[in-house]
């Protein structure tokens, strides 16, 4: 078997960009992400976790954004993503997390991230946005 090429890493970080953005807008529902993230071994799942901590430290959550984000995320706040990311500075490290947690770092994640970016596109994005990722077109599933 062969490792991914930079090519296929370039296409995964523009489709996890696309999911996670439609997730945060409410294009797609979380479940729907849950699904597609799930189909990935778990090395993927790794590379996708780096992706979205980053949106989400790019997104300067907060610690009432990680407690929000956690409460929309179905995962229960004593998990370790959980734990991790309402921590104050939040904790990023959920590529290194055991594999059996990958969906529950996701899904705490992707919620977090919801969140951030929602409250962000309110506050200093509106009616005047130029951002690609906050103007996606609606939803395909």
């Amino acid at each position: 078997m062969t490792p991914p090429s930079s090519d296929d890493d370039r296409t995964l970080r523009r489709e996890t960009e696309r999911v996670v953005n439609e997730i945060a807008q409410g294009l797609r529902t979380l479940d729907s992400g849950v699904s597609w993230f799930s189909d990935f071994a778990p090395t993927r799942q790794q590379m996708v976790l780096q992706e979205v901590a980053g949106y989400a430290m790019q997104a300067h959550i907060t610690t009432a954004d990680g407690h929000a984000g956690v409460a929309r995320s179905g995962v229960k706040p004593t998990a370790d993503p959980s734990v991790m990311i309402c921590m104050d500075p939040p904790r990023f490290g959920f590529a290194g997390l055991p594999s059996a947690e990958h969906v529950k770092a996701f899904r705490v994640l992707v919620s977090v991230f919801a969140v951030a970016d929602t409250r962000r596109r309110e506050r200093y994005c509106k009616g005047a946005c130029g951002h690609a990722w906050h103007n996606l077109p609606a939803a395909t599933e």
